[in-house]
């Protein structure tokens, strides 16, 4: 198979300034009671899976959703806590973007359930699934709905995933690796340069190579195929070439951080899809930077796909990792193949918009 390549782009600095800054304001994670860790795993399976999923993955350990946990009520939590973080009451929130490929129902769409939960009652909302991309795809577009039309000025955007609900207990492949969770992030107008450029990219002749295929229009729910087992649960039908990480997150990377303009050497903090930690240090190694830059969390979460991003920023924020100014660069990846890159200037101390903020009654 050929593997699949980003197209290079012609370098155009930012200017800030002809367009409304977008800035990141409040930050929050949740994840379930539930921790499932490597040794348990090994005694279900009946095999011992280390060292490779501590030492190649870098998981030691994960959560699962159990009774009464669901998607929704992750992004509830989290989406809580990043709107506290922020300042900001659900009713000033003008849009809500919920990026996950593990809903609440096949419809309606789970920002509209957790639109009513979190009362955003002036705001419109929708889904986005783009894998494990989509924190970075909601992001993306988030920004542009803030540069494009003055009548939003705060959104609220979360990556929640719950794929416990769709793992085979005794699919070794799949069930060391995934988790559950949410990240949430409230994007602000402000008056002051944050989020930069970004990119997307993606190659769907990897779009049958995994996936959750049964459950919607093409392959409904039989009593066949849950008996079979196979097509309603998370598989690994073939595995993806090394090389699309390995080489197209650099380049896509660099051609991000060239419309900025910046290089490799400026970038403070480097947020990695959180599949696979050794995958993390051969990218660095290859950007010429040191580990140190990158921030990690799937040895106390597992990989939780869409949510991996948002969760590692706001650990990182509990961390003291990020000071006023610093370049941060987020890059997802996953099924589809979907891919995404986004580079701003965190801010900690930024003007906001005008707006008033409505605080709590």
């Amino acid at each position: 198979m050929t593997t699949p390549t980003v197209p290079s782009t012609i370098a155009m600095p930012i200017d800030p300034l002809r367009c409304p800054a977008a800035i990141i304001t409040g930050t929050g994670h949740a994840v379930p009671e539930r921790v499932v860790t490597n040794a348990e795993l090994s005694a279900q399976l009946g095999v011992d899976v280390e060292p490779f999923v501590s030492d190649t993955l870098g998981i030691h350990e994960r959560r699962w959703c159990g009774e009464g946990e669901s998607t929704a009520t992750l992004a509830e939590q989290a989406c809580r806590r990043a709107l506290d973080a922020a300042g900001v009451h659900a009713i000033a929130i003008d849009l809500l973007i919920v990026a996950t490929d593990t809903p609440e129902f096949i419809s309606p769409a789970t920002s509209s359930v957790l639109h009513g939960r979190l009362g955003c009652v002036n705001a419109g909302t929708f889904d986005v699934n783009a894998g494990c991309a989509g924190f970075v795809t909601a992001l993306d577009v988030a920004w542009k709905f803030l540069r494009a039309d003055a009548r939003y000025q705060r959104i609220l955007v979360v990556g929640a995933y719950t794929m416990s609900r769709w793992l085979d207990a005794h699919d070794k492949k799949t069930v060391t690796i995934f988790a559950d969770g949410a990240g949430a992030v409230v994007v602000e107008r402000g008056t002051q340069d944050g989020i930069l450029a970004s990119e997307l990219f993606a190659d769907g002749r990897l779009a049958h190579d995994m996936g959750v295929f049964a459950g919607g229009s093409a392959e409904p729910i039989t009593d066949a195929v849950l008996r079979d087992g196979t097509r309603n649960h998370l598989r690994f039908v073939r595995k993806y070439p090394a090389s699309v990480n390995e080489a197209g997150w650099p380049r896509i990377v660099q051609s991000v951080l060239s419309r900025v303009p910046a290089n490799p050497d400026d970038v403070s903090l480097w947020l990695w899809t959180q599949v696979n930690r050794s995958t993390i240090e051969t990218v660095m190694q290859s950007l010429g930077q040191s580990m140190t830059r990158a921030h990690t969390v799937m040895h106390k979460w597992g990989y939780t796909g869409s949510a991996c991003l948002p969760m590692a920023l706001d650990d990182a924020v509990h961390a003291g990792r990020l000071h006023d100014g610093d370049l941060v660069v987020f890059t997802g990846s996953g099924a589809g193949l979907a891919m995404g890159t986004l580079a701003m200037r965190w801010r900690t101390s930024a003007a906001r918009a005008s707006v008033p903020k409505m605080e709590r009654a």
